[in-house]
Protein backbone atom coordinates (compact mmCIF):
# COMPACT_ATOMS: atom_id res chain seq x y z
CA UNK A 1 0.00 0.00 0.00
CA UNK A 2 1.37 3.42 -0.91
CA UNK A 3 1.94 5.99 1.82
CA UNK A 4 -0.70 8.63 2.38
CA UNK A 5 -0.07 11.86 0.52
CA UNK A 6 0.22 15.18 2.38
CA UNK A 7 -3.18 16.83 2.71
CA UNK A 8 -3.78 19.67 0.29
CA UNK A 9 -4.40 23.05 1.94
CA UNK A 10 -4.38 25.49 -0.98
CA UNK A 11 -7.45 25.18 -3.22
CA UNK A 12 -6.99 28.48 -5.03
CA UNK A 13 -6.14 26.91 -8.38
CA UNK A 14 -9.25 24.74 -8.63
CA UNK A 15 -11.32 25.30 -11.79
CA UNK A 16 -13.43 22.14 -11.92
CA UNK A 17 -15.12 19.84 -9.41
CA UNK A 18 -16.23 16.21 -9.78
CA UNK A 19 -18.99 15.08 -7.42
CA UNK A 20 -20.04 11.51 -6.61
CA UNK A 21 -23.76 10.64 -6.38
CA UNK A 22 -24.77 7.79 -4.01
CA UNK A 23 -23.86 8.57 -0.43
CA UNK A 24 -22.45 11.97 -1.39
CA UNK A 25 -25.32 13.96 -2.89
CA UNK A 26 -28.26 11.60 -2.44
CA UNK A 27 -29.06 9.03 0.24
CA UNK A 28 -30.16 6.18 -2.01
CA UNK A 29 -29.91 3.38 0.58
CA UNK A 30 -33.70 3.01 0.62
CA UNK A 31 -33.79 2.53 -3.14
CA UNK A 32 -31.06 -0.10 -3.04
CA UNK A 33 -32.79 -1.92 -0.19
CA UNK A 34 -36.16 -1.99 -1.93
CA UNK A 35 -34.77 -2.91 -5.37
CA UNK A 36 -32.48 -5.70 -4.14
CA UNK A 37 -35.19 -7.38 -2.10
CA UNK A 38 -37.71 -7.00 -4.92
CA UNK A 39 -35.15 -8.65 -7.19
CA UNK A 40 -34.70 -11.55 -4.75
CA UNK A 41 -38.45 -12.05 -4.63
CA UNK A 42 -38.72 -12.04 -8.42
CA UNK A 43 -35.75 -14.41 -8.67
CA UNK A 44 -37.45 -16.86 -6.31
CA UNK A 45 -40.57 -16.84 -8.48
CA UNK A 46 -38.46 -17.38 -11.61
CA UNK A 47 -36.56 -20.30 -10.03
CA UNK A 48 -39.08 -22.01 -7.69
CA UNK A 49 -36.90 -25.13 -7.42
CA UNK A 50 -34.35 -23.18 -5.34
CA UNK A 51 -34.80 -22.31 -1.64
CA UNK A 52 -36.44 -18.88 -1.40
CA UNK A 53 -33.77 -16.35 -0.32
CA UNK A 54 -34.45 -14.35 2.84
CA UNK A 55 -34.52 -10.57 2.41
CA UNK A 56 -31.32 -8.67 3.14
CA UNK A 57 -31.12 -5.87 5.68
CA UNK A 58 -30.57 -2.28 4.60
CA UNK A 59 -27.20 -2.26 6.40
CA UNK A 60 -25.96 -5.35 4.57
CA UNK A 61 -26.96 -3.97 1.20
CA UNK A 62 -25.34 -0.59 1.86
CA UNK A 63 -22.07 -2.37 2.68
CA UNK A 64 -22.14 -3.84 -0.86
CA UNK A 65 -22.74 -0.48 -2.60
CA UNK A 66 -20.08 1.52 -4.42
CA UNK A 67 -18.50 -0.58 -7.13
CA UNK A 68 -21.34 -0.79 -9.64
CA UNK A 69 -24.44 -2.89 -10.14
CA UNK A 70 -22.60 -6.04 -11.24
CA UNK A 71 -20.53 -6.13 -8.06
CA UNK A 72 -23.60 -5.38 -5.93
CA UNK A 73 -25.57 -8.26 -7.42
CA UNK A 74 -22.66 -10.68 -7.10
CA UNK A 75 -22.32 -9.76 -3.42
CA UNK A 76 -26.05 -10.19 -2.87
CA UNK A 77 -26.13 -13.60 -4.57
CA UNK A 78 -23.04 -14.75 -2.65
CA UNK A 79 -24.82 -13.82 0.57
CA UNK A 80 -27.92 -15.86 -0.23
CA UNK A 81 -26.89 -18.78 -2.49
CA UNK A 82 -24.17 -21.39 -2.86
CA UNK A 83 -21.35 -20.38 -5.26
CA UNK A 84 -22.65 -22.71 -7.99
CA UNK A 85 -26.17 -21.32 -7.79
CA UNK A 86 -24.95 -17.72 -7.48
CA UNK A 87 -22.96 -17.97 -10.71
CA UNK A 88 -25.85 -19.54 -12.58
CA UNK A 89 -28.34 -16.94 -11.36
CA UNK A 90 -26.26 -13.85 -12.08
CA UNK A 91 -27.66 -12.94 -15.52
CA UNK A 92 -31.29 -13.30 -14.39
CA UNK A 93 -30.60 -11.46 -11.14
CA UNK A 94 -28.94 -8.51 -12.87
CA UNK A 95 -31.76 -8.17 -15.39
CA UNK A 96 -34.39 -8.33 -12.65
CA UNK A 97 -32.47 -5.82 -10.52
CA UNK A 98 -32.27 -3.38 -13.44
CA UNK A 99 -36.03 -3.69 -13.92
CA UNK A 100 -36.81 -3.21 -10.23
CA UNK A 101 -34.37 -0.33 -9.73
CA UNK A 102 -35.74 1.59 -12.68
CA UNK A 103 -39.23 1.16 -11.21
CA UNK A 104 -38.17 2.27 -7.73
CA UNK A 105 -35.46 4.85 -8.60
CA UNK A 106 -35.77 7.90 -6.34
CA UNK A 107 -38.86 6.71 -4.47
CA UNK A 108 -36.99 6.01 -1.23
CA UNK A 109 -34.16 8.54 -1.65
CA UNK A 110 -33.50 12.03 -0.39
CA UNK A 111 -30.94 14.73 -1.11
CA UNK A 112 -28.54 15.33 1.78
CA UNK A 113 -28.55 18.70 3.55
CA UNK A 114 -26.23 21.27 2.03
CA UNK A 115 -25.99 19.66 -1.40
CA UNK A 116 -28.03 22.09 -3.51
CA UNK A 117 -26.58 25.06 -1.59
CA UNK A 118 -23.02 23.82 -2.14
CA UNK A 119 -23.47 23.05 -5.83
CA UNK A 120 -25.09 26.44 -6.41
CA UNK A 121 -22.16 28.14 -4.68
CA UNK A 122 -19.60 26.24 -6.74
CA UNK A 123 -21.41 27.05 -9.97
CA UNK A 124 -21.84 30.72 -9.05
CA UNK A 125 -18.09 30.92 -8.43
CA UNK A 126 -17.49 29.81 -12.03
CA UNK A 127 -16.28 26.30 -11.29
CA UNK A 128 -17.15 23.65 -13.86
CA UNK A 129 -19.08 20.72 -12.42
CA UNK A 130 -19.31 17.05 -13.37
CA UNK A 131 -21.07 14.15 -11.69
CA UNK A 132 -19.12 10.88 -11.90
CA UNK A 133 -20.71 7.81 -10.35
CA UNK A 134 -20.39 4.04 -10.59
CA UNK A 135 -24.18 3.89 -10.88
CA UNK A 136 -25.36 2.99 -14.42
CA UNK A 137 -26.31 6.04 -16.47
CA UNK A 138 -29.85 4.70 -16.95
CA UNK A 139 -30.30 5.02 -13.16
CA UNK A 140 -28.24 8.20 -12.75
CA UNK A 141 -29.91 10.55 -15.21
CA UNK A 142 -33.49 10.01 -13.95
CA UNK A 143 -32.39 10.41 -10.33
CA UNK A 144 -30.54 13.67 -11.00
CA UNK A 145 -33.58 14.93 -12.90
CA UNK A 146 -36.01 13.90 -10.16
CA UNK A 147 -33.94 15.55 -7.42
CA UNK A 148 -33.40 18.73 -9.46
CA UNK A 149 -29.62 18.38 -9.20
CA UNK A 150 -29.01 17.80 -12.91
CA UNK A 151 -29.07 21.55 -13.64
CA UNK A 152 -25.77 22.06 -11.85
CA UNK A 153 -23.71 19.71 -14.02
CA UNK A 154 -22.09 20.17 -17.41
CA UNK A 155 -21.15 16.49 -17.57
CA UNK A 156 -22.67 13.33 -16.10
CA UNK A 157 -20.77 10.04 -16.43
CA UNK A 158 -22.29 6.80 -15.16
CA UNK A 159 -20.39 3.65 -14.32
CA UNK A 160 -20.95 2.31 -17.82
CA UNK A 161 -19.48 5.35 -19.61
CA UNK A 162 -15.96 3.90 -19.89
CA UNK A 163 -14.26 0.48 -19.77
CA UNK A 164 -13.03 1.23 -16.22
CA UNK A 165 -14.81 2.84 -13.28
CA UNK A 166 -13.75 4.28 -9.92
CA UNK A 167 -11.41 3.53 -8.13
CA UNK A 168 -9.66 3.64 -11.51
CA UNK A 169 -8.83 7.27 -12.39
CA UNK A 170 -10.01 6.98 -16.01
CA UNK A 171 -13.50 8.59 -15.58
CA UNK A 172 -12.00 11.51 -13.66
CA UNK A 173 -9.28 12.03 -16.25
CA UNK A 174 -11.94 11.98 -18.97
CA UNK A 175 -13.68 14.87 -17.21
CA UNK A 176 -10.42 16.84 -17.07
CA UNK A 177 -9.92 16.15 -20.77
CA UNK A 178 -13.46 17.28 -21.62
CA UNK A 179 -13.07 20.44 -19.52
CA UNK A 180 -9.58 21.07 -20.98
CA UNK A 181 -8.18 21.37 -17.49
CA UNK A 182 -5.10 19.85 -15.88
CA UNK A 183 -5.86 17.28 -13.16
CA UNK A 184 -4.23 19.58 -10.59
CA UNK A 185 -6.89 22.17 -11.41
CA UNK A 186 -9.64 19.78 -10.33
CA UNK A 187 -11.04 18.46 -7.08
CA UNK A 188 -13.28 15.48 -6.35
CA UNK A 189 -15.93 15.21 -3.65
CA UNK A 190 -17.08 11.76 -2.55
CA UNK A 191 -17.97 9.50 0.33
CA UNK A 192 -15.68 6.50 -0.09
CA UNK A 193 -12.24 5.07 -0.72
CA UNK A 194 -13.29 4.55 -4.36
CA UNK A 195 -13.55 8.32 -4.78
CA UNK A 196 -10.33 9.02 -2.91
CA UNK A 197 -8.27 6.38 -4.71
CA UNK A 198 -9.52 7.54 -8.12
CA UNK A 199 -8.74 11.17 -7.33
CA UNK A 200 -5.30 10.39 -5.91
CA UNK A 201 -4.41 8.30 -8.98
CA UNK A 202 -5.67 11.07 -11.28
CA UNK A 203 -3.59 13.72 -9.50
CA UNK A 204 -6.64 15.59 -8.20
CA UNK A 205 -7.47 16.93 -4.76
CA UNK A 206 -10.18 15.06 -2.87
CA UNK A 207 -12.61 15.89 -0.07
CA UNK A 208 -14.83 13.29 1.57
CA UNK A 209 -18.14 13.55 3.40
CA UNK A 210 -18.56 11.35 6.52
CA UNK A 211 -22.24 10.47 6.18
CA UNK A 212 -22.09 8.19 3.13
CA UNK A 213 -21.57 4.47 2.62
CA UNK A 214 -17.86 3.59 2.05
CA UNK A 215 -18.73 -0.13 2.05
CA UNK A 216 -19.79 0.13 5.70
CA UNK A 217 -16.38 1.37 6.89
CA UNK A 218 -15.56 4.71 8.58
CA UNK A 219 -14.31 7.25 6.06
CA UNK A 220 -11.89 8.73 8.57
CA UNK A 221 -9.32 6.07 7.72
CA UNK A 222 -9.24 6.93 4.00
CA UNK A 223 -6.34 8.89 2.49
CA UNK A 224 -7.91 12.20 1.46
CA UNK A 225 -7.24 15.93 1.70
CA UNK A 226 -9.98 16.48 4.24
CA UNK A 227 -13.38 15.50 5.56
CA UNK A 228 -16.18 18.05 5.19
CA UNK A 229 -19.53 17.90 6.94
CA UNK A 230 -21.52 18.90 3.85
CA UNK A 231 -21.13 19.78 0.18
CA UNK A 232 -21.78 23.37 1.27
CA UNK A 233 -18.70 23.18 3.51
CA UNK A 234 -16.69 21.77 0.60
CA UNK A 235 -17.84 24.68 -1.54
CA UNK A 236 -16.66 27.14 1.12
CA UNK A 237 -13.18 25.61 0.99
CA UNK A 238 -13.00 25.40 -2.79
CA UNK A 239 -14.25 28.95 -3.41
CA UNK A 240 -12.40 30.74 -0.59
Amino acid sequence: MSAAQPARRDWSGIRGVIVDLDGTMVDTAGDFHAAVNAMLGALARLHPHLPAPAPLTREAIVSFVGKGSENLIRRVLDARFTPAHANGLFADALALYDREYLRINGRFSQVYAGVAEGLARLKAAGLRLACVTNKPYSFTEPLLAKTGLVRYFELVYGGDAFPLRKPDPLPLLKVAEAFRLEPAQMAAIGDSENDAQAARAAGMGVLLVPYGYNHGNPVQGVDADGIVGTIAQAASLLTA
